[in-house]
């Protein structure tokens, strides 16, 4: 695959808790290509969640390699991880993670402000106009719907443009319908902007919008498939 964006060689995690070892990975390959949309899925202690960590340079591996469009993340500095995850990077989260005492813009802003750009707000305002909440960016999250809020973390994980957007079970805190309107804003991303996103999930429901599944068990991949999208043809 030459035009990877995500390249995972033998990626082994192991975690010592005093004399005990746990192997949360145990050699996992895997290739991510620019513009796809793919869903990592897998039961409770899988190991799903430290592969997102990992792909998110929020944590290193034990052992193995991981570059991050051709560059080896393992070999960045502290300071060069962070840029990475501010500019590379978008993370979405089951929680949503929104700052409650301050609006939809503001929290949107935040990436902007951890990277010291003063003016982004238009870049901001932009991102919420995006995902239809042009009319909520005063909003404090206690005035928004649980669909609204997910909306917000959307709009803050791409102001800053980046090629992947990580979405850790994104619709696991929603109703059905608000949960299908946000696979929607993905999908559109995906398929407008190039935007390359992997859900990380338990839910057949997600993957079934995706084209690509890769299955964990045991922390190895035991299936990685193509697949058709919901409501694409074969």
């Amino acid at each position: 695959m030459t035009d990877a964006l995500i390249e995972l060689h033998d990626i082994r995690k192991v975690y010592r808790m005093g004399d005990l070892e746990v192997h949360a990975l145990r050699g996992i390959s895997l290739q991510v290509a620019q513009g796809e949309m793919m869903a990592i899925m897998g039961a409770s202690g899988s190991g799903k969640s430290t592969l997102m960590n990992i792909v998110g340079a929020l944590d290193t591996p034990t052992s193995g390699a991981y570059l991050l469009d051709g560059q080896d993340v393992g070999r960045m500095s502290d300071n060069r991880l962070a840029e990475v995850r501010n500019h590379k990077i978008g993370f979405v989260f089951q929680s949503f993670n929104l700052l409650p005492r301050t609006t939809a813009l503001a929290n949107v802003e935040l990436p902007l402000v951890y990277a010291g750009e003063s003016n982004g707000r238009s870049r901001c305002i932009a991102a919420l106009e995006s995902v239809g909440l042009g009319d909520r960016m005063h909003h404090r999250p206690n005035e928004l719907s649980g669909g609204q809020q997910q909306r917000v973390a959307i709009a803050r994980a791409l102001v800053n443009e980046p090629s992947l957007i990580l979405a850790d079970e994104p619709t696991g805190n929603l109703d059905s319908k608000s949960g299908e309107e946000i696979i929607s804003i993905f999908k559109e991303l995906n398929e407008q902007q190039g935007i390359t996103i992997v859900f990380v999930t338990h839910e057949p429901d997600i993957a079934a919008h995706t084209r690509r599944i890769v299955r964990l068990h045991d922390g190895l991949v035991v299936s990685d498939e193509k697949t058709v999208a919901r409501g694409e043809a074969a």
